[in-house]
Formats: C-alpha cells, structure tokens, sequence
C-alpha cells in the first residue's frame, strides 16, 4: 500500500504545450510521454483546443472540476463530459478536441499501451463503509474531495483530497473505504 499525496505529485507542461498537467503517477517509473506503460494524471484545460496525440495510447477522462468540455472525437458523435458524467475511454490516437461548458476544468486523465495493458476507471461516492474485491491487477484509488479511511489486511491510511492510493499487482482481498468522498477507482491489468 502505497499513499501519494498531492503536494508532491510533479507538475509538468503538456506534451503539445498547452497548458500543464500534474502526474499522479506513471509506469515504469520516470518513464517520458513516449514510453509510459500506464500513466495518471490530472489537467486543468482553461481553454478550447487539440487535445496532444498519444499513438498506441488507450485514454479514460473524467471531469474533477468547472462545468465541463463538449469532446469531439474522429468518428464518433460529440459527447459532453461533466463532473456527474461517467468516466468516458477513447482512443488518445484519435484526432481530438475540446470545447469548454463555462470556464476552466480539471480532468482526471488515465492512459495504457493500448496491446500491453488495458484499464477501466469507476467513480464512487463513498458515504459510509465500502469494499473494495481486489483480484491481482494493479489498482489506484483517488480521492476526488472528501476524506477516507483505508484498510487492507494490517495496513491502513487516509486519503485527503486529491491523494491517490497505488496497490501494485499480486494483492488480492478486500480494500475497505469508509467516510465521506468521491473517488475514482482504476483498475490496470
């Protein structure tokens, strides 16, 4: 069980140089935006535009904060992405912008080598006590807002806003979250 917290994830510009993200975390470790197994990251996009191509890349965004963004996506119907929205998954290789709603955002923003990995993110509202089947993948738990206690066999944490929980494959059991949070699960296999 590892915690990450939010003040020390690193601050980065955009691979197209178009605002900045913040990397939660990223495999293998100190890997670039060229060679990145699995990678987490937050964004705050205060402006319409391209998003950065990623070849091979598989993406998931979710929105954190502001009002939303209106995708348009190669080949597929404009979808508007808002904080209740679920997590939408598209290829980070398909031509792609974005239009805000009103103002600025921050998306969560969850990509894999599309052929080596796959990944799937689920948001939960965590009011009270919730468990979590663990079944060897590597696992990320963020915190979105809120707080929440961690419990895992005989290891146990808290998540503040916006800190992230990395399980590394091979655990197997139960993670039980109790409190009051949104958090986004994601799940790398």
């Amino acid at each position: 069980m590892k915690i990450l917290r939010n003040k020390d994830c690193r601050r980065m510009p955009w691979k197209n140089g178009g605002g900045e993200t913040v990397e939660i975390a990223v495999f293998p470790e100190g890997a670039a935006l060229a060679d990145f197994d699995w990678r987490v990251s937050m964004a705050t996009v205060a402006s319409d535009g391209p998003f950065s191509v990623f070849p091979g890349i598989d993406r998931t965004l979710s929105i954190l904060d502001g009002e939303g963004m209106t995708l348009f996506i190669e080949d597929r119907t404009p979808v508007c992405l808002t904080r209740e929205s679920e997590p939408l998954p598209f290829p980070a290789d398909a031509a792609t912008s974005a239009t805000l709603v009103n103002g600025a955002i921050t998306d969560l923003n969850v990509m894999t080598r599309r052929g080596v990995l796959s990944h799937r993110v689920e948001r939960l509202a965590v009011d009270g006590t919730i468990a979590l089947g663990l079944t060897g993948e590597t696992m990320l738990l963020l915190c979105e807002s809120g707080g929440v206690d961690l419990e895992l066999d005989k290891s146990s944490g808290r998540l503040g806003e916006r800190d992230c929980l990395i399980l590394g494959t091979g655990g197997k059991g139960v993670l039980r979250l109790s409190g009051r949070a949104l958090c986004y699960a994601i799940r790398i296999r």
